[in-house]
């Protein structure tokens, strides 16, 4: 505990020196974004339901944007709409999750949290509608005049978006199944099933450059 109270502001300050020091200067306007964000869920508004789960899906989306501020490169709104739907469904993974585990142990609602065991269906509902929305933004993409001009042969990239459709529909089944125990995101980094899914959409985004 004591170590913790002083390596959070060491830490803190040093990224911010870091960032000041040596980054872009928009990325040092994204990390105080991304930085006040955290603090605003973490204090208030991850007890907003619905709020909480779209704001994760922001958090993982600037870390995007940091990464484009730290690097000059020109932020897509491809890669952006994808990143918010994708991470928006991820979120409420875990939400449905936790309700089922509720569920299962004949409470009713959350603490903290303003959801209730009612709410499954809707969560399911809208979880999957936008993992599929992300699919739908990397079809729409692969048909962009920017992709003919990246891949020498975009026709392989046609592939990757049934393998998301795949992985998206799998991730909801076993939630529904009740078999996410961890964070969606630490699951997918832990399940083979994910790392074949990324092994192959790599192969066919290599590929599609060649």
């Amino acid at each position: 505990m004591i170590q913790g109270m002083i390596l959070i502001p060491l830490l803190l300050i040093s990224a911010f020196a870091v960032a000041a020091l040596w980054l872009p200067a928009t990325f040092l306007i994204v990390l105080i974004g991304y930085y006040l964000l955290t603090l605003s869920y973490s204090f208030w508004l991850k007890a907003v339901v619905l709020l909480d789960a779209l704001l994760l899906a922001g958090l993982y989306t600037i870390r995007i944007i940091g990464g484009m501020a730290a690097t000059h490169i020109q932020p897509s709104f491809w890669l952006l709409a994808f990143s918010i739907f994708l991470f928006f469904s991820l979120a409420l993974v875990k939400r449905y999750s936790e309700l089922l585990v509720l569920k299962q142990r004949g409470q009713l609602t959350t603490h903290g949290r303003g959801y209730h065991v009612e709410d499954l269906v809707m969560l399911m509902g809208f979880g999957v509608a936008s993992g599929f929305m992300a699919v739908l933004v990397s079809a729409l993409y692969i048909n962009s005049d920017k992709v003919r001009a990246l891949y020498q042969h975009p026709v392989f990239l046609w592939l990757v978006s049934p393998i998301l459709l795949y992985w998206t529909s799998r991730i909801w089944l076993i939630t529904h199944r009740g078999g996410m125990h961890d964070d969606p995101v630490v699951f997918a980094a832990k399940d083979k099933g994910s790392w074949v899914t990324a092994l192959i959409v790599g192969g066919l985004l290599w590929l599609a450059t060649l």
